[in-house]
């Protein structure tokens, strides 16, 4: 599945979870541009994912991780993070 589509869901997962309404963001997006990321028509900035992440008190990491993990059922978080555990681990 195209990354894109999964961000959408596991923003949409995320925000419905923490009990945020689309309005909730109008202080760092407005609502149609969190539609549009929702709905895998857009991609964020860096700097929108931060903005984002902090209205739902998460760390922009976690939203990411969430997505990955939509995008590839067969891999558990223990593998993600142990694969980036190695690659980060060697710079």
């Amino acid at each position: 599945m195209e990354l894109k589509k999964v961000f959408g869901q596991a923003l949409k997962q995320m925000r419905t979870h923490k009990g945020l309404t689309q309005e909730d963001f109008s202080n760092v997006s407005s609502r149609t541009y969190l539609s549009t990321l929702e709905r895998g028509l857009k991609s964020p900035t860096i700097d929108k994912l931060g903005e984002i992440a902090s209205v739902m008190e998460v760390h922009p990491v976690s939203i990411l991780v969430h997505s990955y993990l939509l995008r590839d059922r067969s891999m558990t978080i223990e593998q993600l993070f142990e694969r980036v555990q190695e690659e980060l681990g060697s710079i």
